[in-house]
């Protein structure tokens, strides 16, 4: 089944490889760490997808590594705004079409700007959710940018 990242990277042109996973409940906060002992993947390769709202109600993306906690400050400046914080979960599904644990960067419902954290550039391949929990896409870090219309920036601790 294609889910809209998918269609979106096949519309593009872009390689990449989906995979997917038994997802386990008992691991619900931990999921990035679940796909990596599943699927075998260095843990520095999965990021995982977190949405954010300004004070002025803009909706951001950010695609930082799952080893990592997001820094407000950095996000902020990142953003070019004055405050900025992590939506409530019960929002996630409204603002982008998306469920916890299956949030992918492309695909939303609605267009948002996206940033990628600037270590994605150090790895050959990432990780990111396809948009369904247990699945997960192999992609080029430059590609993700393309296909988002991107910016990398320094977004963690």
């Amino acid at each position: 089944m294609k889910t809209n990242a998918m269609r979106i990277l096949d519309g593009l042109g872009i390689d990449y490889e989906a995979l997917e996973y038994d997802i386990d409940p008992r691991e619900d906060n931990e999921i990035a760490m679940h796909t990596s002992r599943t699927l075998g993947i260095s843990p520095e390769q999965i990021f995982k997808t977190l949405v954010l709202a300004s004070e002025q109600k803009e909706i951001f993306v950010l695609c930082i590594p799952a080893l990592f906690e997001v820094s407000l400050k950095k996000a902020r400046s990142a953003a070019d705004c004055n405050g900025i914080d992590l939506i409530k979960p019960d929002q996630l599904q409204r603002l982008t079409g998306y469920i916890r644990g299956g949030c992918s960067p492309l695909g939303m419902i609605h267009k948002y700007p996206v940033l990628i954290e600037e270590l994605a550039q150090l790895e050959e391949f990432i990780y990111i959710s396809g948009g369904l929990r247990g699945l997960t896409l192999k992609i080029r870090p430059d590609d993700l940018l393309r296909a988002s219309d991107g910016q990398y920036a320094s977004l963690v601790n």
